[in-house]
């Protein structure tokens, strides 16, 4: 009943014109974003991060929700329309939603996302609002050795599953935390990595790292690989569902919700897993599996909704723990951060007009998701012809004239242009982002965390096992960091029987095409535009 109460509250918070205006620009905005190759919630969030801080954070949050979730459906938009999923987390949409679009279907395919991301989105958020208080309560009860643990956890877990290298997930890591050293320790007043800058004594903010590393080095990196071929959009029509496709999406959205939710709210969860998951159940499942690989709704009803129940997962331990999951709840701590917000177990008991207003304004982000989606899909189309150069010149405006916004100093357009560097060579070499914006963000954190734990165990490194959650968390690490070494040598060792046989039909084939698709996605902003993906 508390929480039924609080949700109340929340929506009358959110249901206020002004904030109904926000969610419906934070709507609009992500989906337009979400449909451009390269873009994404989490760029304009990093955007737009510097122009919110003139409003209310309520509202401010509230659009940038809009904004979280219209990007996670707009997505779909263009891995349907040109086989180029928006986001990574839209890669297998692509593989049948494609397909389904070159038979002449693609109204039938785009409704099927929206209606599945519609329902997915609601019943995810549905759990949130029930399971977050109760991660609250565990959380309360935690002290510094058992945050320590899991912040650990939560760094590892995300960089080790990232990537085709862990390697190079472990390298951004280190970026991202010898970045978050840079400035003042706060026990000592000893200067750190600031090279004599008396500017950089108070740290790097984390708007001008969001904003250089998101937006400048995807637009540095999509100007080093430009193509000017037209994009070739395939009609749209108007959205619509018949009786048939109805019946064979129901099952497949329930079935992709409950894949989606759970590996959201996980450390090392995100959306890319549970999408492929479902791709696989739904296969398996299909009475028409003869279709998958040919334009299968189920393929594109079950993947979606399993995006979209991840996403509403993946704000349960950014509100309740204050551990973000992926690239888009990183820069939403970044926002909390900059209104003075801490997120964590304190989050509902200090700020909890803001929460439920949120949780309430992903209700209603859903049913404007669904109510925009349906009827402006041809317009989405239209916009994936906007000419790149303009494009991203709007873009490096935006982030030069945020930059500066933030303190005001010339000195923070170096910095932009330095760690923008930074990111086109991070593109380059193939080391993912996340990992550093997380290293950024945490670190901090995680040192304050250390301090104290060795501070009240007198210098003892014992007191990092002194509670039973940080004892059970490090050896879901150990298990994390030895698990993946066992496995290569167990295979090494027990050979498959259909590798030994030298006319044995390949089955990797599937792997490559989507494994193509993955690669795509993560470079989906170097021009190439997307062929026909047949594999």
């Amino acid at each position: 009943m508390d929480v039924l109460s609080s949700l109340m509250d929340g929506f009358a918070t959110a249901l206020t014109p002004m904030n109904l205006l926000y969610a419906c620009i934070g709507v609009i905005l992500g989906s337009a974003v979400g449909v451009l190759p390269g873009l994404g919630p989490a760029m304009t969030i990093a955007l737009l991060l510097p122009v919110t801080t003139v409003l209310e954070p309520t509202s401010a949050f509230i659009m940038f929700a809009g904004i979280y979730y219209g990007g996670m459906y707009g997505g779909s938009t263009t891995s349907i329309l040109l086989n180029t999923p928006g986001e990574s987390s839209s890669v297998v949409t692509a593989i049948e939603g494609n397909k389904m679009a070159k038979a002449g279907r693609a109204a039938q395919a785009l409704a099927t996302a929206a209606i599945g991301s519609f329902i997915a989105g609601t019943i995810g958020t549905a759990l949130l609002a029930v399971f977050a208080p109760i991660v609250v309560e565990f959380a309360v009860s935690l002290g510094s050795p058992s945050y320590f643990a899991i912040m650990i956890l939560a760094l590892l877990a995300v960089t080790a599953v990232l990537g085709s290298s862990r390697l190079r997930g472990f390298a951004s890591l280190g970026l991202g935390l010898a970045i978050s050293l840079v400035g003042m320790d706060k026990v000592t007043g000893q200067q750190r990595l600031t090279f004599g800058q008396p500017l950089l004594v108070d740290g790097l903010d984390i708007v001008v790292v969001a904003v250089a590393i998101f937006a400048l080095g995807e637009a540095l990196w999509v100007a080093a690989h430009m193509r000017r071929t037209p994009l070739q959009v395939i009609p749209v029509g108007r959205p619509w569902m018949g009786k048939q496709d109805w019946k064979r999406s129901w099952k497949p959205w329930l079935r992709g919700t409950a894949f989606g939710f759970p590996f959201g709210a996980l450390p090392a969860g995100g959306a890319e897993i549970p999408t492929f998951l479902s791709y696989v159940t739904e296969k398996r499942l299909s009475k028409h599996p003869e279709e998958f690989g040919k334009g299968a709704i189920e393929g594109v009803a079950g993947p979606e909704a399993a995006n979209n129940a991840a996403a509403a997962g993946t704000m349960t331990p950014l509100l309740a723990l204050g551990l973000p999951t992926n690239a888009t709840a990183a820069v939403m701590l970044a926002a909390f951060i900059q209104f003075g917000i801490q997120p964590g177990p304190q989050l509902f008991e200090s700020e909890g007009p803001l929460v439920w207003a949120l949780i309430a304004s992903l209700f209603i982000g859903n049913v404007l998701l669904l109510l925009i989606n349906l009827p402006l899909a041809p317009m989405w189309a239209k916009i994936l012809q906007l000419p790149r150069p303009y494009l991203y010149a709007g873009i490096l405006f935006f982030a030069t004239l945020g930059a500066y916004s933030v303190n005001l100093q010339a000195f923070d357009l170096v910095l932009l242009l330095v760690l923008g560097a930074l990111g086109f060579m991070m593109r380059r070499f193939g080391l993912p982002v996340l990992p550093l914006i997380l290293g950024v963000i945490l670190g901090p954190r995680i040192e304050e965390q250390l301090r104290r734990t060795i501070k009240l165990f007198n210098g003892d490194p014992v007191g990092l096992l002194s509670e039973p959650v940080a004892v059970v968390v490090y050896i879901i690490i150990a298990i994390l960091l030895i698990f993946p070494f066992l496995m290569k040598l167990w295979r090494r060792n027990h050979p498959a029987p259909s590798l030994l046989t030298p006319n044995a039909t390949r089955v990797s084939e599937p792997t490559d095409v989507t494994r193509g698709n993955v690669t795509h996605a993560s470079h989906r902003s170097d021009g190439k535009d997307g062929g026909d993906g047949d594999g």
